[in-house]
């Protein structure tokens, strides 16, 4: 597998971040999508496969306090 480029993502964080840094960022590339921690921005990603990316969000809905 070779890597993928996210030199030039547009990494973006959740609307319902409170802004003081402890967030994570997504970012989408080559129909994959990248998160890293926001306070590491050079540090390694988690590339995600879409459908383990839908997977991955329907399980923190379904765990989701209402």
């Amino acid at each position: 597998m070779t890597a993928l480029d996210l030199s030039r993502a547009a990494w973006r964080t959740s609307s319902r971040s409170s802004g003081n840094g402890n967030c994570v960022e997504v970012a989408t590339a080559d129909g994959r999508v990248a998160v890293r921690d926001s306070k590491d921005r050079e540090g390694p990603a988690l590339v995600f496969a879409p459908g383990a990316w839908d997977a991955f969000v329907a399980g923190l809905d379904a765990v989701r306090p209402r």
